[in-house]
């Protein structure tokens, strides 16, 4: 029999082996991001174990940030790296523990369908073929790494520039929440498209800016919501540093400087097995007008999207009681304009499941695709 490894060096590798003696007890620690202490995102490759009954035990899981975001979850595990599967899972509070019978001497497990740094690289080479889009550097990360944002518009349409919306979309603030970029894969095949007649109207109508990865030092390190520098981007919007936070600073001068008619903000919740949007309800400068737009937004992507709903969510924020220093508040505060924060599942959407995958990279490119037709309605 080979012997039993588990490596993490790779993009996004994290995790911490306790003991891996015996392939039907092998035990392991949830690592913390690299500058907080926080511990949920885990992604590692078992080698050595084809054919034999596995079983892996998460002793920390009770002692993560969101323990109750295992109640119901299952591992994700892939063989190519490619298709991801879900696999048998338990939790008593305490201990997660997960079972599989790998087909090959290598597989790959996972909190959630990754989502590579080379990936994101290609996505962006793939999107700026595209004659509609501009590539641009704002700067760079605390590890300078480029922070990049596509500019996305048909310059030959007649609508002025002047009367264009503008559109800002943006992603995976929290660096474990992979199917953030994955929403915004969707997005940009969709919205690029030249068979498309909304992305046509839209491109038309609009100009949209689109960071579809904000914090790509803590995705190559494989943390759960911070940066390099330990900070949470989306409690960083208030007053941002080029030390502490340039991502957030970067493009909140670059939002200044464009202005912002409507803001998407791309995450991912650990407990909820749903899709549903966040609102700006609790800023000072909430009006009826930007709640009737909040209203007809939802019941667009109501009537043409089934994985979307808006009966389970987070609830309504109190008038006044808004923070200020996550992002949909402080763009809706400060521009007057419709903003959502997006929040998909790491479990499955219980409102429409599959068994076999939960919620997936793929499901969460088609609801990125599917919010094209709520903009269309309120722009």
């Amino acid at each position: 029999m080979n012997q039993l490894h588990i490596s993490t060096q790779f993009d996004s590798g994290a995790i911490e082996v306790v003991s891996l003696e015996d392939h039907r007890n092998i035990q392991l620690n949830i690592r913390s991001d690299n500058a907080a202490d926080l511990a949920q995102w885990f992604h590692f490759c078992l080698h050595g174990a084809a054919g034999l009954p596995v079983t892996l035990k998460f002793l920390n899981a009770g002692a993560c940030a969101y323990p109750k975001g295992w109640e119901g979850y299952q591992v994700v595990a892939s063989h190519d790296r490619q298709h991801w599967f879900r696999i048998d899972t338990q939790f008593d509070g305490q201990v997660m523990t997960a079972r599989l019978t790998p087909e090959n001497q290598s597989v790959y497990l996972a909190y959630f369908e990754p989502y590579g740094y080379e990936q994101h690289l290609d996505l962006l080479s793939s999107a700026a073929m595209s004659p509609h889009v501009t590539l641009e550097r704002l700067g760079g990360t605390v590890e300078d790494r480029d922070l990049t944002l596509l500019r996305i518009t048909d310059a030959s349409s007649a609508t002025p520039l002047a009367q264009k919306k503008t559109v800002w979309l943006i992603a995976r603030q929290h660096p474990g929440e992979t199917m953030a970029e994955w929403f915004a894969e969707g997005f940009l095949e969709r919205l690029l498209s030249v068979e498309d007649s909304v992305s046509r109207v839209l491109l038309d109508r609009c100009v949209f800016y689109v960071v579809p990865n904000m914090n790509p030092d803590g995705a190559v390190r494989g943390n759960l919501r911070t940066n390099a520098a330990g900070a949470n981007l989306n409690r960083e919007w208030a007053e941002p540093s080029m030390e502490r936070s340039p991502e957030v600073f970067l493009v909140r001068q670059k939002m200044l400087q464009t202005g912002v008619d409507l803001c998407l903000d791309a995450h991912g919740d650990e407990g909820l097995p749903y899709n549903f949007v966040v609102g700006s309800e609790g800023i000072a400068g909430y009006s009826p007008h930007l709640s009737d737009q909040e209203n007809s937004f939802k019941t667009h992507w109501l009537a043409t999207c089934p994985d979307f709903q808006d009966e389970v969510h987070y609830g309504i924020c109190e008038p006044g009681q808004a923070n200020p220093t996550l992002a949909t508040n402080w763009i809706a505060q400060q521009f007057g304009c419709l903003a959502f924060t997006i929040e998909m599942p790491f479990k499955d959407n219980a409102g429409l499941p599959d068994p076999a995958v939960g919620w997936n990279g793929e499901r969460s490119k088609k609801l990125g695709a599917s919010v094209l037709q709520p903009l269309l309605a309120v722009l």
